[in-house]
């Protein structure tokens, strides 16, 4: 019997990579901020004070807020290509714990947006993607690129371009900044054709 072919797996974020998670947040922040505050995009991710973050939590768990979040552009260009050059799909994200309603309509969304270009596709709620297996991964958090690639040293990542990733990179890291898309394709192509993707 010969080995067992490794799978070809795409593994993408959900907020902020293929959901627009930042925009939904913009836009809604606005409606309950005081007049004079800040907006929301004057604030690096997790390190907002405390009674934004208070904000942010009430947003979050407004019913249907997830369920409604538009699709993020930059993720689907590449997801298109991951399912074009024959990827298996698979979508990880955390399920943050003050928004109970997250676990659920996060699986609406990845059922409505996802499973209509990619009907095999999978999807993963965890607290830790460092151990999850995949050839590619799509992620815009640098601290979730580092732990997954301290178990892939010779995977690909595909980083979304936004303001809290601009001053990372990594040999194994490829930014898309929605002009490159030919270099992601590429870069995708190889990763795929790799004899052995571990």
């Amino acid at each position: 019997m010969g080995m067992r072919e490794i799978e070809k797996i795409a593994l993408f974020d959900f907020d902020g990579v293929l959901a627009d998670y930042d925009l939904a947040m913009a836009r809604d922040y606005e409606k309950i901020k005081s007049p004079g505050d800040l907006p929301y995009c004057s604030f690096k991710r997790d390190e907002e004070p405390p009674y934004v973050k208070e904000r942010i939590k009430l947003i979050r768990c407004n019913p249907g807020w997830w369920r409604n979040l538009p699709e993020y552009k930059p993720g689907f260009d590449i997801l298109k290509i991951a399912i074009d050059l024959g990827f298996q799909i698979r979508t990880s994200t955390k399920g943050p714990l003050s928004a109970i309603n997250s676990l659920t309509e996060k699986g609406e969304w990845f059922k409505e947006h996802i499973k209509s270009l990619a009907p095999e596709s999978k999807l993963t709620i965890t607290e830790d993607k460092g151990g999850i297996y995949g050839t590619v991964l799509v992620e815009d958090y640098w601290e979730n690129i580092e732990k997954w690639l301290v178990w892939r040293e010779r995977g690909l990542v595909v980083m979304p371009a936004h303001p809290w990733n601009e001053e990372h990179s990594h040999p194994s890291v490829i930014r898309y900044d929605g002009t490159n898309i030919d270099q992601v394709r590429e870069r995708m192509l190889w990763a795929k054709n790799r004899t052995h993707n571990i």
